[in-house]
């Protein structure tokens, strides 16, 4: 395929915009080559400024679960644009989606909503230590949870020492409150917290990791981390800003029946457009401002465009729970048949997958955390990336990225993504 717009445009861009873009990944870094500039899409698939049509597996990096430019999402926003774009007021429809969100999501009382997932995270520790009254949190090596100073912190030298700032920017004081666990790792967390008894306000978890590639929990991890949160008044925080609405209606709390006690949402819940939330139940949630003592606010909170985008796009699969077992169907089929492809052609490589989230890591060993995760072979994966793209396959240009499917994906899809891989595998 020929990339000339695109390339053009990248040049162009680099001049006004850091990097020519606007997340870092979207750069192509990891995998080499000018990122693809857009130009619209539908359903399952993107068109780009050449004129090229390629099979979406990022899908904006998961709301378009029911595919881009899905009708009724869409036309919600379009009616709600021709009555103004913001108010910077309480709307009807903030209470609706509240309302809507908090009957399909387990154990939840109340739902505050943002503007993205960085936010919902930031703001959801502020709230387990204002809860608390407690200072430290424990995050995973791995997992992302947006740019907020508090996440972005590396390993210490040891299992219990202080993180260390992986961005300028962020302080030492900052990072000196997180503590950083191995991830599917329970006895490391329980160390962490042996050590630092009575600081830790919070645990927060991507309970299905999709920031090193999609990476679900072992059999106990999430059930111990509930017994350990339980046993030591620490707050479990589920970052579902990706799993959210996604693996189940209710979420990873529903799928696996685990009880967290916020829990953040991302990406599905604002149907395409830049929505975050956090949700717990009353008695934690009742520490917001204004009710309570700790303060989080956004002039933008509520959107009408947005809330609109994220009501169509939650009636939608509360109306229509089956496309979770189809999400789960397409997902497999594809595995299964890139595996078979990988496996003719002697490629070391494992696959993992849960509901519609799936990445292939060119790694001989499983891949249960971020160690084995950076073990793979990257080189492997640049060249499989850049083939599947020559196919007209899009996925996530980096091997730390899960892959979103999407329901808008035909079985011909899936048999031409697989027959891509074929091609791509005879030249890894």
């Amino acid at each position: 395929m020929i990339y000339k717009r695109s390339s053009a445009l990248f040049k162009e861009a680099q001049k006004v915009i850091p990097g020519g873009v606007n997340s870092p990944v979207r750069a192509f870094k990891a995998v080499g080559g000018d990122p693809i500039f857009v130009k619209e899409a539908k359903g399952a698939y993107l068109y780009d400024e050449d004129g090229n049509r390629l099979i979406d597996y990022i899908n904006s990096w998961g709301p378009m679960i029911l595919g881009h430019a899905y009708p009724p999402v869409v036309d919600a926003v379009v009616e709600k644009a021709k009555k103004g774009t913001s108010f910077g007021m309480p709307t009807e429809i903030e209470t609706k989606i509240a309302e809507l969100a908090v009957s399909m999501v387990p154990n939840i009382d109340k739902i505050r909503f943002v503007n993205s997932g960085t936010e919902a995270c930031m703001s959801a520790v502020r709230l387990a230590r204002g809860f608390t009254k407690k200072d430290k949190i424990i995050k995973f090596a791995g997992c992302y949870h947006g740019h907020s100073d508090s996440f972005l912190i590396q390993a210490g030298s040891g299992a219990v020492t202080f993180g260390s700032p992986n961005s300028p920017g962020v302080t030492a004081g900052t990072a000196k409150d997180t503590l950083l666990a191995r991830y599917n790792d329970l006895e490391n967390v329980e160390e962490i917290i042996n050590s630092n008894k009575d600081e830790i306000a919070c645990i927060i978890i991507e309970p299905v990791a999709g920031n090193m590639g999609c990476i679900p929990p072992v059999k106990g991890f999430l059930e111990g981390l509930r017994s350990l949160c339980d046993a030591h008044n620490i707050l479990l925080i589920f970052d579902e800003v990706m799993t959210g609405f996604r693996l189940a209606k209710g979420g990873v709390q529903e799928l696996l029946g685990v009880d967290a006690d916020i829990v953040t949402f991302g990406k599905v819940i604002g149907g395409g457009l830049p929505v975050g939330a956090f949700a717990a139940r009353e008695e934690i949630m009742n520490h917001l401002a204004p009710l309570g003592p700790v303060y989080q606010a956004g002039t933008l909170s509520g959107n009408p465009l947005a809330m609109a985008a994220g009501l169509a796009m939650l009636t939608e699969l509360n109306e229509k729970s089956e496309v979770f077992d189809s999400l789960t169907k397409k997902t497999e089929y594809l595995h299964e048949g890139i595996g078979k492809v990988l496996i003719e052609k002697n490629i070391i490589h494992t696959i993992n997958r849960l509901g519609s989230m799936i990445s292939v890591h060119f790694s001989e060993k499983p891949v249960v955390d971020f160690e084995s995760a950076a073990a793979g072979n990257n080189d492997t994966f640049k060249k499989f990336f850049h083939g599947m793209l020559d196919q007209g396959i899009y996925i996530a240009p980096s091997a730390f990225e899960t892959w979103f499917i999407t329901d808008a994906l035909s079985y011909e899809d899936l048999d031409e993504t697989i027959n891509a891989a074929r091609i791509t595998a005879e030249s890894l």
